[in-house]
């Protein structure tokens, strides 16, 4: 039998957030625009950017912002609310994780 695991998602009013939505504000804070980071999750832009603007309506305030460009071009960057949520949502999924490890296992086992 394989493996049991956890997956996370936070049911909001006025949306959700999971694992491939954080793993897609990670991956824009690391290639500092959108289309790098839809590219490096193997998504497409139009995917990535509707990801975003669901992202930014279900909070009070954006979680990603646009830059404007200059010689280089634009790009993005997470808010610092975009910051909190991706810090926050590890940190629960960490504990969550640690609460279920023992009931996990014992699923696993059958």
């Amino acid at each position: 039998m394989t493996e049991a695991a956890l997956w996370l998602r936070i049911d909001l009013a006025d949306g959700r957030v999971g694992p491939g939505k954080i793993a897609l504000l990670e991956a824009i804070a690391e290639a500092g625009s959108i289309s790098a980071a839809a590219r490096s999750l193997g998504m497409s832009y139009r995917r990535a950017w509707e990801l975003v603007a669901e992202l930014n309506q279900t909070f009070s305030s954006p979680v990603v912002e646009r830059i404007t460009g200059g010689a280089g071009g634009g790009g993005a960057k997470l808010t610092r609310l975009g910051e909190a949520l991706v810090l926050g949502f590890r940190d629960i999924e960490a504990a969550a994780s640690r609460a279920a490890a023992a009931h996990l296992r014992r699923l696993a086992k059958g």
